[in-house]
């Protein structure tokens, strides 16, 4: 025991800094004295003390830092690599916002134990594939991608990294999943409507302008989801005694082009699908409908607060707060292909009677009285 304790003695060289400096005949440590010996050198003193002192003289300072350093290493940073197929504008940056307000909530905090990297397609097929390819490359633990656009590239990229996607009108028809209900496979998601819903946008089109007999439906025909949606309108039409063509919005040209070619003929209206291209021409499509006095359907009520006439669809907001839901419960261990791809629970109807006025429409007071928002 003599020689144990002997071996607790020995000279601890205290740099100066972590002791302050001696006054000459006792240093101060942080929790007492520590008798003074000899000074070594200048800004350097030596002092011998036993075990005891050496504790008392370091306090719980010393034994906390392994702990403190455990604890930082127990952060494990995880990684989301995040897919916006369309432009980077209020609405999107709204949408995020809330899939990571979401995601905060359940406890994950950017810079701590997550970090989130944004690329933006800007509607470009090219554009959006390069960011698919950048965004697997960063071995994320899991991608997030809006629509056909984003989620078609991705899996591309990649079978193994999981990923959730929102806005997909038919992932199993596209071969995205096995069912809705077992994905299988490293995919799962949000769907952004059943295509039947197509039907009724041309249905709301004919009931709040009657005499509507041609209708031009802007799409991506690029994308499955594009030829999906025009085709249901195509088998809704003759019964509502309605003609209608495809306007492929490959650019704005060509767009401005044919709307203003359809409308060279009286009762026409439009119908806006979905795709990231409608986000990217949005404003210039509302104009158009504004300038050649067209009633025009859109899909989602954002366009609406923009100056569109009338949309009926889902919330968007709600696909990305429930999608955060399912990339927290992926970087908790659980795996796309047991978490089943849901449907929209949010649909909305919302009119804008300023929009309707400008081009002189009287929206019926059925219309009106179903809306769940009506902009005056």
């Amino acid at each position: 025991m003599a020689a144990f304790a002997k071996s607790w003695r020995r000279e601890v060289v205290v740099e100066a800094g972590i002791l302050p400096a001696s006054n000459g005949k006792t240093t101060r440590s942080w929790r007492g004295i520590v008798p003074f010996t000899r000074l070594a050198r200048e800004g350097r003193m030596t002092v011998t003390i036993g075990r005891r002192e050496l504790l008392a003289a370091l306090g719980g300072t010393a034994a906390s830092w392994p702990f403190a350093a455990r604890a930082q290493q127990g952060e494990r940073m995880r990684r989301i690599g995040v897919l916006m197929n369309t432009t980077e504008n209020e609405d999107q940056q709204a949408s995020v916002a809330a899939f990571r307000q979401v995601l905060q909530q359940l406890g994950w905090s950017e810079g701590r134990n997550l970090r989130i990297d944004i690329r933006w397609g800007e509607g470009r097929a090219a554009e959006i594939r390069r960011h698919a390819g950048e965004l697997a490359a960063l071995a994320p633990d899991v991608l997030f991608c809006t629509g056909t656009a984003g989620l078609a590239p991705l899996l591309q990229a990649t079978r193994t990294i999981p990923i959730v996607f929102v806005e997909v009108a038919d992932p199993v028809g596209a071969g995205y999943v096995d069912s809705l209900a077992q994905p299988g496979g490293n995919v799962t998601g949000f769907l952004q409507f059943e295509y039947s819903l197509s039907g009724k946008w041309l249905e709301l089109l004919k009931e709040i302008t009657p005499r509507v007999t041609r209708v031009a439906v802007l799409r991506d025909a690029d994308i499955s989801s594009g030829i999906g949606q025009f085709a249901v309108i195509q088998a809704v039409a003759p019964t509502l005694g309605v003609d209608v063509r495809a306007i492929n919005m490959r650019d704005a040209g060509e767009i401005e082009r044919a709307i203003a070619a359809f409308a060279r003929t009286p009762n026409g209206g439009l119908i806006l699908t979905a795709s990231a291209l409608a986000g990217v021409h949005r404003d210039l499509i509302i104009a158009l409908a504004a300038r050649y006095k067209l009633p025009a359907v859109f899909f989602r009520s954002y366009y609406v607060v923009r100056g569109g006439l009338i949309s009926y669809g889902y919330d968007a907001r709600d696909q990305f707060r429930r999608a955060a839901g399912y990339v927290d419960r992926i970087l908790k261990g659980e795996k796309p292909a047991d978490l089943p791809v849901q449907a929209p629970t949010k649909y909305e109807l919302v009119v804008n009677l300023k929009t309707a006025k400008a081009i002189g429409l009287d929206v019926p007071a059925s219309v009106l009285a179903r809306a769940d928002e009506v902009i005056e």
